[in-house]
């Protein structure tokens, strides 16, 4: 994340004010894979080491640090799409219904 945390003030990108933009963009994917993680841990395929995380669970057992990766990694995501598009307006027009606003 600190490698794309600084795009926001950098390029004055507005992705931090825009909560519902940002909101609407992470939490789906985030439900996604919270439900894949608990589906995954119930049926054995993995876990998560006590000893290896903070020990704060949270909603279906899963650790902490799991959602702030669900939250960090997609916000890191969208700085750096919303960034690198600021300085290369004409790749964001390639694709002009990836930008919801």
């Amino acid at each position: 994340m600190a490698g794309s945390w600084w795009l926001e003030w950098a390029f004055r990108l507005r992705v931090l004010r825009r909560i519902r933009f940002t909101l609407l963009t992470i939490l789906p994917i985030s439900a996604f894979f919270v439900l894949w993680d608990w589906i995954a841990i119930r049926s054995g395929h993995w876990d998560f080491d006590d000893s290896q995380t903070l020990g704060v669970k949270l909603a279906f057992g899963l650790p902490l640090e799991e959602y702030l990766f669900f939250i960090i990694i997609p916000l890191a995501i969208i700085l750096t799409y919303e960034g690198v598009t600021r300085l290369k307006p004409k790749w964001r027009d390639r694709h002009p219904e990836g930008r919801a606003e």
